[in-house]
This record gives C-alpha cells, structure tokens and sequence, in this order.
C-alpha cells in the first residue's frame, strides 16, 4: 500500500474519548459513520499509522494521548523501556522525568514512563477493536487479520513489558477490559497468530515498494518466532516453546522471499543501509526487512519514531548524519563498545587536543581530519573487525570519554552511537532538515537467523546453531566462531540488534537482566553496578488502570 504514509482516515474513539487521524498529519476528521467518503485503504493505514505517529497534526498538535506527545508514541515508549536500563546505552540528561529510575533499574509503581507505554498500547488496541468490531465486514478477511496482526503485536509487547494486559476483543463501552497474564496471555499469543496465519497474504507478498509496510505471513511468522523463544519467561517456565520459534524461523528462511543486505554500495555496507534513510526504496534492505515502521520526513513528522532515535544520539558538528536535529541524548554505555573490543581503550577515538583543534570546521574538514587522523567510524569497524561496530570517538562534536565515570551528566561521556542515520545509500537528499526518513525494521531477516540460532543451540544442535551464527558473521565481516556458548549468544546478539529497542528482553531470557550475575555501569545505580532485585524484570501496571479497572492487579513486589 504505498499511500500507507500518505492516506488515513479518523476514528472515533469513543471509549478513550478522543479522535485519531492522519493524512499528512493534518487532515479533517472523518467519522466512518456519518460519512460516506471514506476509503477502506485509507482506514486501514490509519490502523498502521499508530505506530508511527503520535497525533493528528504533527511533532506537537491534538495528540493521541495527553502530556508530552513526542514522549508517547509506540516505538518510543517501548524502545525506551527495553534499551534504556540495559548495558547498552545512556540517556545523558538525568533530570528528565524518571530517567534516573530506568537507567539504575531502580522505577517504582509509580515510574511515568511504564505508564507511558501501557496508556499507549491500550490506546492503539481499542482502536483495532473498533475497526474489527465496526468495519470487519467491509474490510474483508485479510485486511482484518491484518489489524489483528497489530493487535497480537501490542499484546506481545504488554506480555513482554507487564507480563499480563488488559484484555477485550470487541470494542464498546460498557464492559472494563479483564485481565489476561503469563500462560493465559502466552496462549492467547499463540492461537491467534496460528489462526490469522493462512489469511494474510502470502509470505514476503510485501516486500516491494508498493506495500511494503504493510504485514502479510512473514511478520506473523517473525513475531511467533520471538514469543515462542521467549516462552519460558513469558509462562513463568510452564511451556517450552523452542521447537515452535525455530519451525517459524525455518518457515522464513527457507521461503527464499528475504534475503540479508550484504552488497557495499557507495561505501556503505549492507548491515548499514538497513537504518538508513533510503531503506523502504533500496531493494536490498527491503529484502531482509521483514515488517517495518514507515517513516517518511514531509508526511510523519513525529519526534517517536526514527527521529527519536537519530536525533537523540548526534550533536552538533559529528559527520554523517543528515539531519539538522540534534538532540545529544543517547550515548554508548563501555559496556557496549565492550562487545566489540575486549579493551575499550582499543577503540579508535580522538584526544582531547584533536578534538579542540577541529572546533569550527565544516562537516567535509571533519570527515577528512578524522580520516586522517585513523578515527572514523570506518577506522572502528575495521578495528573492530565487524561491520556491525556503528560507533563514533572522532572529533566532530567534541571530545568524548569512554565511561561516564561517577555520575552521567554530559553526552560526551561514552562513544556516540551512528546505527541510524538519515543518510541515503543512493546519496539522494533528505526529505526534511528536521524529520527523518527512517524506517524501522522491527522485524528482519538477521534477528530470524539469530532467532533460529538460539532455539537450536536450547535444542542442544550446537552445530546448527553455529552455522547460522556465522552466517551473521560473514555478512558483518566477522571471524567465524567454531564453538558456542550462552555468553558468545547473549554478547552476539547485542552485536547483531543493539538500539533496536529489544535488548531488555534479550537479557531476561539469559536470567542476566537482574541478580548479580552480570553487572553494567549504573545498573542498581551504581557506577560499577550492583544486584537488583527480580521484580524489576517487569514492569508495574500504572496506578491510574488499578484505580479504574478493579479487573486489574499489580505485579509482585510494586
């Protein structure tokens, strides 16, 4: 559908006592029941949009949800609690609200961000049952089992995140969702995923420009790969699932309809173009993009999506990242920069006097002093050995330390992060100076691989699952591994998916979220970590649902 950007239609919800639209993020509303010019397609995106908006006008303008509207998009809410208290990364301004509370892992039942991303959810899944219970029989089955794709996907991350939701199926107004956790959850998860399955449209019918976006069987397959992996955590041990991710996982690969992005195109290699700003026209990334977040810079102005996460880790003066919105937000916690060098010091990276010398020059006198200088990004992954090492220590920006040291006050205080970049692999112009063209791969072709590694080495195939390992490898110009083991997995996948928005998740599946077991900068809000207690492996469900919705109950230990 490739006016998915393009065309959505508003929808009365009635039950949170709000109107949604988008068409360019400023369009009238229409109500589909009063009105008769409303196209099916054009509802349909608006069911899709919610993943990458936040409102009806743009950055800021009659939102979806009250407070701060960038703060309150899907992706953002969700990325934030899965990425920001791991080992991966640091928001650098302390003070914002509950910020502290998610970096030490420390957030109570009160944290506003949890909250954040529960209203959110709630918010998008009343709007998919008012489409299914109000225009099903006009959308016809595949384009429902299209909006309960999105549907499961909201409930996955409730899973994920709270391990239980607020759950209905219909939408109206009279009855308070109950309340659905763990094994109930997990099995709901299951059964609709299996149900919806032969009525989408066929696997990788949409990865081509004019739909992409849009979710046929390769995104349920995907999604039911990444629940059945994570089906002990999910169902407190009672189902082993692993059987099921790697079938799902097979079913992907084997279809031959994806293929991973390797070919180097104007310097760039194929794991960068994935997050780049051309990676919904350059076939090559559409082809491992398996379902993707659209956004375009002119038609989803929106501070929640792909925006967030390039602006949130340039500042002003770093090289190669088109764009003119510089936030200086996220930076690279050591442990990070770890996984690719066993000595962070190892790491490319400019001195002080380098840094200050370069101060007032031009982006071109940048690239060209780091390159002379043997400090580029480049020169990182090359350090490195492995593509996948998108890491920044030159002088554009100024001068950067390793780790932060005993408090976190500056974004200068870790390597920059630069996986997402409003760059074009085709070295075509941006679309806004300010908004960005990125899409968001939620799911691609490499987690499968890594996802199909993982449930075969819990099978005990080690073999099996080396080879697909090293597939991910050869493609990131890596050395290949010869042996296995859950530390090489856990550290593999932080290489593969770092600032993704998964790698809470990743985590809790090797017991190394919280305990003692693996310590990280700031973790129990301590500068070189400390135990946290287990509760924190969900989060709690806000006070504001257990005050209006008796069905609801809080998690152990909040």
């Amino acid at each position: 559908m490739k006016h998915i950007l393009l065309k959505a239609a508003a929808v009365a919800m009635l039950a949170l006592g709000v109107t949604s639209c988008s068409d360019e993020l400023d369009i009238s509303s229409i109500d589909p029941k009063s009105s008769p010019s409303y196209d099916m397609m054009q509802l349909l995106a608006k069911q899709y949009a919610t993943l990458g908006v936040t409102g009806q006008i743009g950055p800021s303008g009659d939102p979806d949800l009250s407070e701060d509207e960038g703060e309150k998009g899907f992706y953002r809410t969700v990325f934030n609690l899965e990425d920001m208290p791991s080992d991966e990364c640091l928001w650098a301004w302390q003070n914002d609200e509950d910020v502290p509370a998610i970096t030490n892992l420390a957030w109570t039942a009160n944290s506003t961000r949890a909250r954040w991303a529960y209203m959110r959810m709630a918010y998008d899944i009343t709007l998919y049952n008012q489409f299914l219970t109000e225009e099903s029989g006009n959308a016809g089955p595949q384009l429902s089992a299209e909006v309960r794709f999105l549907r499961a996907l909201h409930y996955y991350y409730f899973l994920d995140l709270f391990h239980k939701a607020p759950f209905k199926l219909r939408f109206d107004i009279s009855t308070k969702p109950t309340e659905k956790a763990n094994v109930d959850l997990y099995n709901w998860l299951d059964r609709e995923l299996t149900n919806i399955e032969d009525t989408l449209a066929n696997i990788g019918s949409f990865d081509n420009s004019e739909n992409f976006g849009r979710a046929d069987q390769g995104a349920a397959f995907a999604l039911h790969a990444q629940l059945a992996l994570n089906s002990e955590v999910y169902t407190d041990g009672k189902i082993n699932d692993y059987k099921k991710a790697k079938d799902y996982c097979d079913r992907i690969i084997n279809s031959g309809k994806y293929a991973l992005s390797t070919n180097t195109v104007n310097g760039f290699t194929g794991y960068e173009q994935l997050f780049m700003g051309d990676n919904d026209v350059n076939q090559q990334a559409m082809n491992e993009i398996i379902f993707p977040i659209r956004q375009d810079g002119d038609k989803t102005e929106e501070y929640a999506g792909s925006t967030f996460l390039i602006a949130s880790t340039c500042i002003s003066g770093m090289p190669y990242r088109n764009t003119n919105n510089y936030w200086s937000c996220y930076l690279a916690r050591e442990d990070l920069v770890k996984k690719f060098f066993a000595n962070s010091e190892e790491m490319p990276q400019a001195t002080e006097r380098q840094a200050d010398d370069y101060k007032g020059h031009t982006e071109a006198q940048c690239i060209a002093y780091d390159d002379s200088l043997g400090i580029s990004t480049k020169d990182v992954q090359k350090k490195a050995g492995d593509d996948r090492a998108l890491l920044y220590m030159g002088v554009g920006g100024g001068f950067r330390t390793i780790n932060p040291g005993q408090t976190i006050h500056n974004f200068n205080q870790g390597a920059s992060i630069v996986k997402w970049t409003n760059l074009r692999s085709d070295l075509s112009g941006r679309h806004s100076d300010t908004f960005d063209d990125t899409d968001i791969p939620l799911f691609r072709l490499g987690v499968i691989y890594l996802t199909r590694a993982e449930a075969e080495w819990r099978l005990g195939d080690n073999a099996a699952a080396i080879a697909d390992i090293n597939v991910l490898r050869d493609r990131a110009h890596a050395s290949r591994i010869t042996n296995i083991s859950a530390q090489l997995l856990i550290d593999e996948w932080c290489r593969e998916t770092f600032f993704e928005g998964r790698r809470r998740s990743d985590l809790v599946r090797f017991g190394l979220f919280t305990g003692s077991g693996y310590l990280w900068d700031f973790k129990g809000g301590k500068p070189g970590g400390t135990s946290v207690d287990s509760r924190y492996k969900v989060y709690p469900i806000p006070a504001i649902d257990l005050t209006s919705n008796p069905n609801m109950t809080q998690n152990p230990g909040y």
